[in-house]
C-alpha cells in the first residue's frame, strides 16, 4: 500500500504554542498543542523534532505524560540557533514537530516494580515525562524514590512541582546541589551519588531511571550497582545530535546503535561495554 505523505514518519505537523513560562534565565518550558486536537501519543524518555520555519530544526526531549492528552510540554534550554529563535515565540505562535521518535522508558514492564529516578541537570527534563505518568497512575506501581540533582539552587527547573514531590507521602524525594552561590538553601550539598547510599531499596524489584549529564553516568551506576540492582534493571538515556530522528544520518550512531531509534533510553547491560555510549 502506498504511504500517504500524512501517515509519514517524515511528515511536519504545525504545532501550535498555547502557553510559555520562563523556568530559568536558560531554560524556557512551552506547551503544545496539534491540529485537531491530535494528541502526540508519545512515551515517556522519547523526543520530537521541531522546526522554526526558515531557521532550522532541533531536537527536544518531551518533558509532560502521555496521559496529557490535548497538549504536550517541551524544556527548552537556549543554546542554538534554533533554540534562540524558539526562544522568542510566544503564545499564538507556530512551530513545526516531527515524531516522537525514539524508545523511551518500558513503563510496562516498569509496572508492578519499586521505582529509583536519579535526574542531574537537565535530565529532569524527560524524566519528568516519566515522573507525571508514575503518580497519574500511582497504584500500579511500587515504592518511588526521586533523586534530583542540580548546580546550584537557582538552576532547579520546575520549582512548584519540587515542592509538591516533597511533600507527597507516596514519593521519597531527596535533592541536592553541587555549590551554593549567596542563595538561600536548606537542603542537601554534594553531588547526587552523596543520596544513593542512604535509599532503601529492594534490589530484584527495584528499576532504576538514571538521565543527567555524560559523567555523571559512570558515577551513579557505580553506586546503584553497589546496591545490587540488576544492570537489565537501570535504565539511562544517552543525549546525541539527532539530526534526522529516523536512523539516516548517522550521527547519533554509537557502534550498532542509532540512538534516535534504538534509544535514547537504552537498558545499561546491553550498551555497558559499548565504546563511547556512557
Amino acid at each position: 500500500m502506498k504511504l500517504e505523505l500524512k501517515d509519514s514518519l517524515y511528515a511536519l505537523k504545525r504545532g501550535k504554542i498555547l502557553r510559555t513560562r520562563q523556568l530559568t534565565d536558560q531554560e524556557k518550558l512551552f506547551e503544545i498543542a496539534l491540529p485537531e486536537g491530535q494528541s502526540l501519543d508519545h512515551e515517556p524518555g522519547q523526543f520530537v523534532q521541531v522546526s522554526i520555519f526558515g531557521v532550522g530544526e532541533a531536537p527536544i526531549s518531551v518533558c509532560s505524560s502521555p496521559t496529557k492528552r490535548d497538549s504536550f510540554d517541551l524544556t527548552v534550554r537556549n543554546v542554538g540557533s534554533v533554540t534562540d529563535a524558539l526562544h522568542d515565540l510566544e503564545a499564538g505562535d507556530e512551530v513545526g514537530i516531527r515524531g516522537p521518535y525514539g524508545k523511551g522508558f518500558p513503563v510496562t514492564y516498569m509496572e508492578g516494580n519499586d521505582i529509583l529516578i536519579v535526574a542531574g541537570g537537565l535530565g529532569i527534563v524527560p524524566l519528568r515525562s516519566l515522573i507525571h505518568y508514575i503518580i497519574q497512575n500511582r497504584r500500579d506501581f511500587g515504592k518511588v524514590d526521586i533523586l534530583l540533582g542540580c548546580r546550584t539552587p537557582k538552576d532547579m527547573l520546575y520549582g512548584d512541582e519540587v515542592e509538591h514531590w516533597q511533600e507527597r507521602m507516596d514519593v521519597n524525594f531527596s535533592c541536592t546541589v553541587d555549590r551554593v552561590d549567596n542563595e538561600p538553601w536548606r537542603g542537601n550539598i554534594g553531588l547526587i551519588t552523596s543520596l544513593i547510599p542512604g535509599v532503601n531499596l529492594d534490589p530484584p524489584r527495584t528499576v532504576a531511571a538514571v538521565v543527567g549529564p555524560p559523567i555523571m553516568y559512570r558515577f551513579v551506576i557505580k553506586e546503584l550497582l553497589k546496591k545490587n540492582i540488576p544492570e537489565k534493571q537501570i535504565y539511562v538515556s544517552l543525549e546525541r545530535h539527532m539530526k534526522c530522528g529516523l536512523g539516516k544520518c548517522g550521527h547519533c550512531q554509537i557502534e550498532q546503535f542509532y540512538c534516535c531509534q534504538d534509544g535514547p533510553v537504552f537498558r545499561y547491560d546491553v550498551i555497558k561495554d559499548i565504546k563511547g555510549a556512557i
